[in-house]
C-alpha cells in the first residue's frame, strides 16, 4: 500500500540504491543541502552508516528499490537499529526515472536520485521485513518448492522432447501425470526396447513387477508394454553405450527431484498447521497445501491485505456516488420494477 510522508522539515531522508557488492546512498539533510556516498555490503560498513545517521539526532527514513534479494540484509539491519525503512516500487522508480532524466537508462547515482524524489513526494511502500514479521520460514518453502518443480519440469522436457523420440518414441502413451515418478523409475530400468528385449516375456513381467508399483489389470500392462518395445523405431544403441548412460543420468535426476517435491510438501503440511489461516485457505475448493502454503508467502498479512482492498473498494464506490450524483443502495437491483440491473447507466 504506497504511503504519503506529508511532514518531511524535521526529517532527514535518506535514498540506498541496493547493488551487490556496494550502494550509492543520497542522504537529504534538513537545509537542503545532500550528501551522497558510497557503502560496502559489509557489516563494518553497516555499522558506520547506522551511526553516521544516529549523529544527525533527527528522525530518518530510509528508501530503497528491491533488488533481488540484496536488499534483505541491509533493510533487516536498519529496521533493527530502529530507523524508518520505506520500500519504493519498482515500476514506480522506472517511471520516474524516465520522467526525471528522459531515458531508461540504469545507473547507480541517478537510480539513488530517482528513489530520493520518490522519497520526498510520498510514493513509497510500507516494507514488511519477513524475518521481522515472522514469514520467512514460509516464503524460503514456497521459493524452494517453486525452484525444484521448475527445474522437474525442465528435465522432464528433456526426456520428452529429446530421449524419447530417440530411443523409445511410442513409451511416451504411458506418461499419464506430471508426478510420473513410475514412469521413470521403469524408464530408468528398461530405457531402450533393446534392454526390454533382452529378456522374455515372463522374465520382464518377473523383474518389472515391482518397479510400476500399484496398478489395474498391472500383467496386461506390463505385456503391452513389452509388445510396444517390440514395435519400436527407436535407434538402436547398445545397453553399454555412452548414450544410454547419460539417460539414465537425467532419469534418476527427475525421480530425485519428484521425490524432493514430494518430501517438501510433507514438510510444508506439517509446519504450516501452527496457522490457522492455512486451514481456512483449505477449506476453499480447489486450494490445497502447497497452494495455500504460496497465498500466505505472497499475501503476508492477511487483515493488512483485507483493510487495504476495502478502503479501495469504498473510495471507488465514494468516487462514482459523486461522479453520478447518486445515493448509496445496498442493492441496486431494488429499484428496478423487474429486478435485472440495466446494462447503461442512466
Amino acid at each position: 500500500m504506497t504511503r504519503t510522508i506529508c511532514n518531511t522539515v524535521n526529517t532527514i531522508l535518506v535514498a540506498i540504491d541496493v547493488a551487490k557488492n556496494k550502494h550509492d546512498v543520497v542522504v537529504l539533510l534538513t537545509n537542503g543541502k545532500k550528501e551522497s556516498f558510497k557503502m560496502a555490503n559489509t557489516m563494518e560498513d553497516y555499522e558506520k552508516f547506522s551511526l553516521y545517521l544516529k549523529k544527525l539526532e533527527l528522525p530518518c527514513i530510509i528508501g530503497f528499490e528491491a533488488t533481488g534479494d540484496y536488499h534483505r540484509p541491509i533493510a533487516y539491519f536498519l529496521q533493527k537499529e530502529g530507523f524508518t525503512v520505506r520500500l519504493v516500487s519498482s515500476l514506480a522508480a522506472a517511471r520516474t526515472r524516465e520522467a526525471l532524466h528522459n531515458s531508461w537508462d540504469k545507473n547507480d547515482p541517478k537510480d539513488a536520485q530517482v528513489i530520493l524524489h520518490l522519497l520526498k513526494t510520498g510514493v513509497t511502500q510500507i516494507y514488511h521485513d519477513p524475518l521481522i514479521h515472522k514469514t520467512n520460514d514460509i516464503q524460503e518453502i514456497a521459493k524452494t518448492y517453486h525452484q525444484i518443480s521448475l527445474r522437474k519440469v525442465k528435465v522432464q522436457h528433456s526426456i520428452m522432447n529429446h530421449y524419447l523420440p530417440l530411443y523409445f518414441p511410442e513409451v511416451y502413451k504411458y506418461f499419464h501425470s506430471s508426478r510420473a515418478k513410475r514412469f521413470s523409475s521403469i524408464l530408468l530400468e528398461f530405457p531402450t526396447p533393446s534392454i526390454v528385449l533382452k529378456h522374455t516375456e515372463e522374465e520382464f513381467i518377473k523383474i518389472a513387477w515391482k518397479t510400476v508399483g500399484r496398478k489395474v489389470g498391472k500383467r496386461n500392462w506390463l505385456l503391452d508394454f513389452y509388445r510396444t518395445a517390440k514395435e519400436s523405431v527407436g535407434l538402436p544403441i547398445s545397453e553399454n553405450s555412452e548414450a544410454v548412460k547419460m539417460f539414465r543420468i537425467i532419469l534418476k535426476e527427475h525421480i530425485d527431484l519428484c521425490e524432493m517435491r514430494s518430501a517438501i510438501e510433507e514438510d510444508a503440511e506439517s509446519y504450516m498447521l501452527q496457522y490457522s489461516d492455512y486451514q481456512r485457505l483449505k477449506s476453499i475448493p480447489g486450494i490445497g497445501p502447497m497452494i495455500a502454503l504460496i497465498i500466505l508467502a505472497e499475501a503476508g498479512d492477511l487483515k493488512r491485505k483485507g483493510y487495504t482492498a476495502v478502503a479501495a473498494k469504498m473510495a471507488r464506490v465514494a468516487y462514482s456516488l459523486i461522479k453520478y450524483q447518486t445515493d448509496y443502495r445496498c442493492y441496486h437491483e431494488s429499484i428496478i420494477p423487474s429486478g435485472g440491473i440495466p446494462a447503461v447507466r442512466p
